[in-house]
């Protein structure tokens, strides 16, 4: 009897301490880590990218200025619960465009990184997430202020000056004459061409082993060429060699640039082989699930991560381009769908679509994704390699553009 209890009380404070154990574990989950701050700006628009390792809630705040604690510029705080700020991440990076003066990150409490951004003039900002990876997005749009005198460097809260970080995209540039600007009194002065994938991403791959992000490329060079000889617009490329760059870096590229226009090309790909044609996408919220499919393929990410992006969606399609977009995409489809017909049989067009593509997302002038066949198709994939079937499209390309440059009171 006394051999029983004993062994009872021994299974009871064994179960407390596994008990014990396992809530000790529990509350020593790891925590999602902010591992990389980046922005892209001008003196009217920044675009901060806050890079997290793994999903999480936030929440934000902009405050109003207030001499009495010292407080000379507004200041818009972001709060991420949950979150640790990493040891690898940089905690001040200076901007000082007119519009935002800097934007700091440190550990607000033993749970919550919070990010800071001193602004100097501000109009409205936008705060969404991508997936896959998960990123915050903090759009700032503003009017430069007035000069100031120089301000004292960021420190650290040990008196020690935070080095400071540059990051000018390095982007190729085409610029036109200015006398031909002027006398064709142009509306759309630049236009940033986006050759979707590169580096790391290889996009879609046919059977024949063609890759979308080597095909892209072909015809974003190509399309530069064409353009900057008969558009008399400048043309800014996102890239212009076979490297990776992140899709909200693609759209900030954009807008920093202060483009007029930006196409981005892509190469479209099906797990039906017989699935053929060129299509032209807008930034929409689309109840089709194929053009929900294509946005998670060149989104990289799933089917429900795109059901979750429409809904932050609504809010930011309200203050983009859209029916610009639509006139923009509604030419450029036509006419490429034409030139392909003049020399080829059985090109099938897939018409004009809205689709949540994150690299649209946060665009600040008419904005379309041109799906330029399907390398999954093996006729299509053959054609892909055929520089006069990629001379067609890129013509057909330039010429949607040019005919909505000079539609009148449309550009």
């Amino acid at each position: 009897m006394r051999f029983s209890a004993l062994t009872g009380l021994l299974l009871i404070i064994l179960v407390l301490i596994l008990t014990g154990a396992g809530a000790a574990v529990a509350s020593a989950a790891p925590r999602a880590a902010v591992t990389d701050i980046r922005h892209w700006s001008n003196p009217s628009y920044t675009r901060i990218v806050i890079n997290v390792s793994s999903r999480t809630g936030f929440s934000h705040r902009l405050l109003k200025k207030d001499p009495s604690i010292n407080m000379e510029w507004r200041r818009l705080y972001v709060d991420i619960p949950g979150a640790r700020l990493s040891s690898r991440s940089k905690k001040a990076i200076h901007i000082n465009d007119g519009l935002l003066k800097a934007a700091r990150a440190g550990q607000y409490d033993t749970d919550t990184v919070r990010v800071v951004l001193d602004i100097e003039s501000i109009e409205d900002y936008k705060i969404f997430y991508l997936t896959d990876p998960y990123r915050i997005i903090i759009d700032v749009t503003g009017e430069k202020a007035p000069e100031r005198k120089a301000a004292e460097p960021l420190r650290d809260s040990s008196g020690k000056e935070v080095p400071q970080i540059r990051q000018t995209p390095t982007v190729p540039v085409i610029k036109a004459d200015p006398s031909l600007i002027q006398q064709l009194g142009l509306k759309v002065r630049k236009i940033v061409v986006d050759p979707g994938h590169g580096g790391k991403d290889p996009g879609a791959i046919g059977r024949g082993g063609l890759q979308e992000k080597d095909v892209t490329l072909k015809l974003g060079k190509m399309l530069r060429d064409k353009l900057a000889g008969d558009s008399g617009a400048e043309v800014v490329m996102t890239r212009d060699t076979d490297i990776f760059i992140p899709l909200e870096e693609r759209t900030a590229i954009a807008n920093s640039q202060e483009a007029d226009l930006f196409v981005s090309i892509h190469v479209n790909s099906s797990l039906k082989r017989t699935s053929s044609g060129v299509e032209t996408y807008i930034l929409s919220i689309s109840n089709n699930d194929e053009a929900k499919r294509v946005a998670a393929r060149e989104n990289a990410t799933s089917t429900r991560s795109v059901s979750d992006l429409e809904f932050i969606l609504n809010d930011l399609i309200k203050t983009a381009k859209t029916n610009d977009s639509a006139r923009l995409a509604t030419v450029v489809q036509d006419n490429m769908v034409l030139k392909l017909r003049e020399k080829f049989d059985s090109i099938r067009s897939n018409g004009v679509k809205g689709a949540p593509f994150y690299v649209l997302v946060g665009t600040k002038m008419p904005a379309i994704l041109v799906e330029v066949s399907f390398v999954s198709n093996p006729v299509e994939e053959k054609r892909l390699r055929d520089e006069k079937y990629l001379s067609e499209i890129v013509d057909g390309i330039a010429a949607g553009i040019m005919k909505y440059m000079n539609a009148p009171d449309e550009a």
